[in-house]
């Protein structure tokens, strides 16, 4: 593998680990949804609001870290997939910014719109952030109606090289069921994370029991689905590509071929899985556990980078096109050039040391659980 290649793969991990981090930090999204089911008093709600403000910003900073390293090192799918399915990403990022304003103003004092609107935003970004987060992820296995045409960078006119195939502009991801499945099981396992987030951050009896409670039909929701999306994965076409003429073709069991001749992402996929199930059932059945967030947490983000590798990895097409197969984007016809991702990767070396602030920064906020003793005192609450 030359260096080309291996700095090509290296920022597909990269980038598939920072989407994994992402889907375990909607934890946010999936908690605030629940604001106007769980809770029974006002008290609760506050320390629901309180206990994921005070980690949206690292959701959302990983967002946007998320989308500007994929602009970095794959820009092509940055220009096809934000340019070409605008709607669809609009839509995602408008509803962040309904989070954003709704933490810093709904209890300030005249606020025009009042406090209930303004979880009521909440509760929209709690729902729509990870449902259409996760269908178009989905897109990476199904495919997107997408065409490229690198030769139009000569066009003096419109120097276009990638257009969407129809009018809706990345909505049409919606009418595909499986990546609808795929959205209602990041929905799910957001609010199962979230959950188990309460659990973990939150000292209320009551609260804790109808969590634990609430606990049992998202979990066994959101393995409905996943287990019916990553089934029909396995046993579906994928998107291989000729790694001699580069030529993209339909391969039955792509996905499941991936898993197997790549044992190490298969079994980061299955200790990932593993590792989600034990973090739901000992929280459910266990009434004095309350680590289950990490769990669960550190298997999604295995599970989820597994499978982004997978999508990514063996001569596999990333972002395939639905209505041009040599339309499809692979690690090699997408990615910025060497000296780009050569220079990326020597400021990657920064990265775990962000990381490990980020832990400590986590430890410092999380140093006590929230009850309604802080909630009503003089320190700063959402």
């Amino acid at each position: 593998m030359d260096t080309y290649v291996l700095l090509q793969h290296y920022w597909w991990f990269v980038v598939s680990l920072l989407a994994a981090i992402l889907v375990f930090l909607l934890f946010v999204q999936g908690g605030n949804s629940l604001l106007l089911s769980l809770p029974k008093t006002e008290a609760q709600r506050k320390m629901m609001v309180n206990s994921t403000g005070r980690k949206w910003e690292f959701t959302f900073t990983t967002l946007v870290t998320f989308g500007g390293g994929f602009f970095a090192s794959f820009p092509l799918f940055y220009s096809t997939s934000f340019g070409g399915a605008y709607w669809l990403w609009m839509i995602i990022l408008f509803s962040f910014v309904l989070q954003a304003v709704s933490y810093e103003f709904q209890s300030k004092a005249g606020n025009l719109l009042g406090q209930k609107t303004y979880r009521m935003f909440l509760v929209i970004n709690g729902v729509l952030g990870p449902l259409l987060l996760g269908g178009a992820v989905a897109t990476f296995f199904t495919g997107s109606n997408f065409l490229v045409n690198k030769e139009n960078i000569t066009d003096s006119v419109m120097p276009v090289i990638s257009s969407w195939a129809n009018g809706w502009h990345g909505l049409d991801a919606l009418l595909n069921p499986w990546n609808v499945a795929l959205g209602l099981a990041v929905f799910f396992l957001a609010r199962v994370q979230g959950l188990l987030y309460f659990l973990n951050n939150i000292n209320d009896e009551e609260l804790n029991l109808r969590t634990r409670k609430a606990l049992i039909p998202n979990a066994l929701l959101f393995l409905v689905f996943f287990l019916s999306f990553v089934i029909r994965t396995l046993l579906a076409e994928g998107y291989a590509v000729n790694p001699d003429t580069q030529e993209i073709f339909m391969q039955p069991y792509k996905y499941a071929i991936n898993f197997m001749e790549m044992p190490t992402i298969l079994v980061t996929f299955l200790v990932g899985v593993v590792l989600v199930l034990f973090g739901i059932g000992r929280s459910i059945f266990s009434k004095k556990f309350d680590k289950g967030i990490w769990y669960s947490g550190i298997g999604t983000v295995l599970t989820v980078l597994a499978l982004l590798l997978v999508a990514g990895y063996n001569d596999t097409a990333y972002y395939p096109s639905a209505v041009d197969l040599q339309s499809s984007l692979t690690l090699a016809n997408s990615s910025s050039s060497l000296f780009t991702l050569k220079t990326m990767a020597y400021v990657s070396i920064l990265v775990p040391f962000v990381l490990a602030y980020i832990f400590y920064a986590w430890r410092s906020i999380d140093n006590r659980k929230i009850d309604t003793e802080e909630i009503n005192g003089s320190g700063h609450a959402y």
